[in-house]
């Protein structure tokens, strides 16, 4: 049985890729990104905020998430002080590259 997320990676083009469990090492990226969303946005949020609803909620972390992607510089080495949408464009040039050159 295929499922919808499946069929969602396979027209967008996007790789999905899992983790040996309990492993912060293979999963240091996603460990970080959890404690990062804890510390900037759900800590702060709901010390400003009383939410009447998931709805709103969703709306307030898609904003800081759109923040958090496109204008949040990030240091680490992959990143090397870009924006993650900076980063992820590049990665999808090299990509392209490298098909065109198999090619």
């Amino acid at each position: 049985m295929v499922h919808l997320y499946e069929i969602f990676l396979e027209l967008n083009d996007i790789e999905h890729r899992t983790t040996r469990g309990a492993t912060p090492r293979t999963n240091g990226f996603v460990e970080k990104f959890n404690r990062r969303i804890l510390d900037e946005f759900f800590r702060t949020a709901f010390r400003k905020k009383l939410y009447e609803s998931v709805d709103v909620l969703q709306a307030d972390l898609n904003e800081w998430l759109k923040h958090y992607n496109t204008e949040r510089p990030h240091r680490g080495y992959r990143n090397q002080g870009r924006r993650p949408i900076e980063t992820f464009e590049v990665g999808k040039i090299r990509r392209n590259e490298m098909s065109k050159e198999a090619a």
